[in-house]
């Protein structure tokens, strides 16, 4: 018997929860560097306030439309929003005890200390004292709160303190609450001056309470407690209605500090009488407050990691290398045009990809550049390039997309600086998000004109190519150039889309070449051919998609899917999935790449591309899904990568039908296989070995396991 509607897809919103407890679990896990742990309970930290700041606001404005539907898991948005609620109270209490009860002391046994103002020696306090009066003190405005002065404005995520203040007015002793907000601009942690190694710090909120009568002379402090607002930050534009797509992103950019409320933070020994005035004054309700047992933002604990230079406790360090296809051919466009190049980062060099912008920003061959921003991290080398090839008279068009979440201002003012220095800047088309990620370059060569390509699964941004896992493509295939011309035309000009023979958009295309490439795998099955499919990505929530599996697995399909967050689909059910494995990997760098495998009948295909498989991915963004065509690059991907991470059981988990998540298992006597850790051995031994085999080269053809119920070959 199938399962019920309701049991066959996991909660979006749960989903993401639990895979924060993954991330949750590297900072628990002893194994693992001390300041590694220490960033991983600050990566937690800082998506419960996204999740906060997006998916609990969109959960509560659909509580108060009154929409009472149940969604694809079964849960209507009250009975999403309580079990959320449980969930992460549940997750919160399990930071602060690994904070309290590990890190926090792990770090004091290596002389890294987080100190109350009480503890100081009077040299310390001194010297506190002066910083306070020097640095923080011009910064604050004490607050009132009578009926002369409302409460504040909290802006979005700030700190403020809470205060409790006696004073006397007619010859009697009346009580008054008060705000003090903290800028943010302002270090949440305050180093002391150390000279034997030690680092010693003060959380600026307690140096701030420590001196609160210095705010309010004449008065006497009773108490006071940090306090946290995390606001609505979702955009609402009607692009048709606005005239000035940058204009408005903006104005939406100032609001976001000013949304409404969704979660109150507290400090544990804030009274029941103050939280509820806060409470009042915020139209929440007790389900939207949180009361924490230590700092207030862990995300900013982050500081210590950035000070602390102690090899010992972090990562090995890591220099990725250049590709060894590229190691002895500084011609880019030359070696392109020998063949297609696939790039692995970080294991392999990002600045191979910048290097082709700034060669093509130079040469005079080059006649035109046009490229998707989406999120450059604001490197000064990528957007130069484009602002370098104007100067050399070159056609340059940039399409940037304005809207990438918390990363709009950075992408505003580098819009504004590429349009001064003469590009060409649009915003893509009206209703959609550019989240592709493609370059091309048109260049007469001497046997005429050729457009290059680089293809790729992650953002132009050096930064984050050290630590997310991406791949990308260089290629001359005239198909793909016509297919990216084509594609860059729409989004540049008026006109309907035209088709690709290669390359697979969304939302045009890209859901239904999805579900037909599962579906063929099906019919394979059915007729007893070769049948597989191994598929990885950041999320999986699309129950088209989902649903086209489940009807593969029943056809006899063997599928594993690698998915590093949200996973809507339930693995290992009987009659519905038991041919689909599921898991995910959290490591030391971000799985960010996505790569789709199909057998099909011993002709295997891959693709890669910038797409999730979710319902944003395939209808409201421009997405790029690429074929590899070079079977010693599909190889690779396959043995080198896919096969690989399949194997973990290091830092693999595998989700269970009921939700769970269980460490991959290893069996007694089995090596411990650590997916990236045997990636950056393998950039390090192409990297010392010249004579290795190049990561584009010849490898030799993988074989997988037959699936169930297929002849074995």
């Amino acid at each position: 018997m199938k399962p019920a509607g309701h049991e066959r897809y996991f909660n979006r919103e749960l989903s993401w929860l639990e895979f924060n407890q993954r991330v949750l679990d590297e900072a628990l896990d002893a194994e693992n560097p001390l300041l590694e742990r220490l960033k991983f309970l600050c990566i937690v930290s800082s998506n419960l306030d996204e999740f906060f700041e997006v998916r609990v606001a969109g959960l509560k404005q659909q509580m108060e439309s009154g929409q009472v539907e149940r969604g694809p898991a079964g849960f209507t948005p009250v009975e999403v929003f309580r079990a959320v609620r449980r969930r992460v109270l549940r997750l919160v209490e399990d930071l602060y005890r690994c904070w309290r009860e590990q890190l926090q002391p792990a770090l004091a046994a290596r002389g890294i200390r987080i100190v109350r103002p009480a503890e100081l020696e009077p040299a310390d306090h001194a010297w506190l004292e002066q910083f306070y009066r020097a640095e923080v003190r011009p910064t604050l405005t004490p607050i009132g709160i009578d009926p002369a002065h409302p409460f504040p404005q909290l802006l979005n995520k700030s700190l403020n303190l809470i205060v409790r203040v006696e004073l006397t007015e007619n010859g009697a002793a009346r009580r008054r609450l008060a705000v003090v907000q903290v800028p943010s601009i302002l270090p949440t942690l305050v180093k002391l001056p150390r000279e034997d190694g030690r680092q010693e710090y003060v959380l600026l909120g307690e140096a701030i309470g420590h001196f609160l009568a210095d705010l309010f002379p004449g008065t006497k402090i009773l108490d006071y407690w940090s306090l946290r607002v995390t606001r609505n930050s979702e955009f609402y534009i009607d692009e048709e209605e606005t005239a000035n797509l940058l204009k408005a992103v903006e104005i939406e950019l100032h609001n976001r500090r000013r949304g409404d409320a969704v979660r109150i933070e507290v400090r544990r020994e804030c009274p029941p009488e103050v939280t509820a005035e806060l409470l009042a004054t915020l139209r929440l309700t007790q389900d939207d407050l949180y009361h924490l047992d230590g700092p207030l933002n862990p995300a900013r604990l982050l500081a210590i990691c950035d000070r602390d230079h102690s090899p010992e406790l972090r990562d090995p360090p890591f220099l990725p290398p250049v590709s060894a296809v590229l190691r002895e051919q500084p011609d880019l466009f030359a070696a392109i045009r020998q063949r297609d190049i696939l790039l692995h980062h970080p294991y392999e060099s990002f600045e191979s990809v910048v290097q082709f912008l700034q060669q093509a920003a130079a040469d005079p061959h080059v006649l035109a550049i046009k490229q998707t921003l989406y999120r450059t991290g604001g490197d000064a080398r990528i957007v130069g390039a484009l602002m370098d090839a104007v100067n050399h008279g070159k056609q340059v068009t940039a399409v940037v997309e304005l809207r990438a979440r918390f990363d709009e201002a950075n992408n505003i003012e580098w819009s504004r600086r590429l349009e001064n220095a003469g590009v060409h800047v649009v915003y893509g088309l009206v209703g959609y998000k550019i989240h592709s990620k493609v370059t091309l370059v048109v260049r007469r060569d001497p046997d005429g004109i050729r457009r290059y390509l680089h293809l790729s699964t992650g953002n132009y941004n050096p930064t984050t190519a050290k630590i997310y896992t991406d791949l990308g493509l260089f290629t001359c295939r005239p198909d793909y150039g016509e297919d990216a011309t084509n594609l860059f035309n729409l989004l540049t000009g008026v006109c309907q889309f035209p088709g690709t023979s290669k390359l697979i958009v969304a939302p045009f295309d890209l859901h239904r070449r999805t579900l037909e490439l599962i579906a063929r795998e099906a019919d394979h099955a059915r007729r007893g051919l070769p049948a597989r499919i191994i598929a990885k990505m950041n999320s999986l929530v699309d129950t088209g998609v989902i649903d086209a599996l489940y009807a593969a697995s029943q056809a006899g399909v063997k599928i594993d899917l690698i998915v590093r967050g949200i996973c809507c689909l339930r693995p290992q059910v009987k009659g519905l999935s038991e041919h689909i494995t599921v898991c995910s990997i959290v490591g030391r760098f971000l799985e960010h790449s996505r790569i789709l495998y199909f057998e099909n009948a011993c002709q295997p295909e891959v693709y890669l591309g910038s797409a999730d498989w979710m319902p944003r991915n395939f209808f409201k963004r421009i997405e790029v899904v690429f074929p590899i065509e070079d079977g010693n690059l599909r190889d690779r991907i396959v043995n080198e990568m896919l096969l690989r991470q399949l194997a973990d059981n290091v830092k693999a988990r595998r989700l269970q039908p009921d939700g769970t998540d269980l460490r991959a298992p290893r069996e007694a006597g089995t090596p411990a296989r650590n997916s990236q850790t045997e990636f950056v051995t393998l950039a390090r031994e192409a990297a010392a070995d010249p004579v290795a085999p190049q990561p584009n080269g010849r490898r030799p053809r993988m074989k997988l396991a037959p699936a169930p119920g297929t002849p074995s070959r």
